[in-house]
């Protein structure tokens, strides 16, 4: 956002499969991933940016632009492989208060082609999801405070929103608690239920999500809380489908959930910091959390600090243990990712235009540098298809 933003894993584009430790490393040629790369447009960049990744070396190719588009901070892709989905972060679209949401078709080069635009019904949107069953965007409105579900064309356009829900509310920070700002929405394995991380409210909110119809409804309990001033972000669920993790903007912490998937409640279980306490420096804040496919190792990026920070999970309580501070070679780490083999880690920093692969140990969940990075100006977000 404007700055102030299973057990089963899915291989985009693929069958899904459940990671093993030969998946996670052993393969003698594991092939290449094409990447895409949302970006804050304005500067140099001019929109979503296409690169690939070795899964044997971790080396990419240059990026080249896919498509022109304003301001596609967060993207993501459909199950079938077919069709990418943008947020445009805006604050005016067709005269609302509002962004925007584009869909594109994947051309076989790798190039983006759009196929049309929809409102996001809210300011600022920072955050989108494709549902499992590939019927529906949903998304998260940071200014707008409200989340949204758009149902997709057979040919992958989008309709104009079914499910929309306005957040009310506001927490203890009058800087950035002033009213409700949704962060994050997710989805869980099932399909059945939403998650809204709310970073004005300090709170998760829960809806039963209705894919057939596009629309939400609110759960009982309705909502879950996290520390006052925390200001939950972004969400993450185990493979397991036993516990999720929420990472909190303003406190930079880790807040760790059970979860129980046929009633669709989450208990917090543990709050850990991001950073050790008594560090200082300029603009800290945390910005996306991230399991890895195997389950044992849970990372999260810290801004100012510059670094991904390492956690173990334990199997049985699901609950974490610090391992390391990663530089990211970088400035401002936003989203980053995890990509589905579990081998690499891409690092986005955002002021200093770069993207950086880590390997990824596969005993201990330590990032190591690879010794390779992408040029993209302004990245924010990266989701990944495997190629043949």
């Amino acid at each position: 956002m404007i700055d102030s933003k299973w057990a089963l894993v899915a291989l985009w584009g693929l069958t899904m499969i459940l990671p093993t430790e030969r998946a996670l490393g052993e393969d003698t040629d594991a092939g290449k991933l094409r990447v895409y790369v949302g970006t804050y447009t304005g500067g140099e960049s001019k929109g979503i940016y296409v690169s690939a990744l070795d899964l044997n070396s971790g080396a990419m190719e240059p990026a080249r632009l896919a498509a022109e588009s304003e301001n596609p901070s967060f993207v993501a892709i459909h199950p079938n492989g077919r069709f990418l989905y943008a947020v445009n972060e805006l604050l005016d679209f067709a005269g609302e208060n509002s962004g925007a949401v584009t869909a594109f078709a994947i051309k076989p080069d790798g190039s983006l082609q759009q196929i049309n635009q929809q409102s996001s019904r809210g300011g600022a949107p920072c955050h989108l999801v494709v549902d499992r069953a590939g019927r529906n965007v949903l998304v998260a409105n940071y200014v707008g405070g409200n989340i949204v579900s758009l149902p997709i064309q057979d040919d992958g356009g989008l309709k104009p929103a079914t499910g929309f829900v306005q957040h009310r509310g506001s927490s203890v920070n009058p800087q950035r608690q002033e009213g409700p700002h949704a962060h994050s929405i997710n989805l869980d394995a099932a399909n059945r239920f939403a998650f809204a991380a709310d970073l004005g409210l300090d709170k998760i909110l829960v809806y039963q999500f209705d894919g057939a119809r596009g629309t939400f409804t609110p759960h009982d309990p309705a909502s879950v809380s996290v520390k006052a001033g925390a200001g939950p972000r972004h969400f993450d669920f185990h493979p397991s489908g036993k516990f999720a993790y929420v990472i909190n903007e303003l406190d930079l912490t880790v807040t760790a959930f059970s979860y129980s998937p046929t009633k669709g409640v989450l208990k917090p279980i543990q709050t850990i910091p991001t950073l050790a306490k008594g560090v200082q420096g300029h603009g800290l804040s945390t910005a996306e959390v991230r399991v890895h496919p195997s389950g044992k190792f849970l990372y999260g990026s810290n801004r100012g600090h510059h670094t991904i920070v390492v956690y173990t999970i334990d199997p049985a309580s699901g609950k974490l243990t610090y391992v390391e501070h990663q530089s990211t070679q970088g400035s401002t780490p936003r989203n980053f990712f995890v990509e589905p083999t579990g081998r690499f880690l891409m690092a986005e920093n955002q002021s200093t235009g770069t993207v950086v692969v880590f390997r990824i140990n596969p005993q201990t969940g330590e990032l190591t540098p690879s010794g390779h990075q992408l040029a993209v100006p302004s990245p924010v977000c990266i989701r990944t298809l495997r190629l043949p």
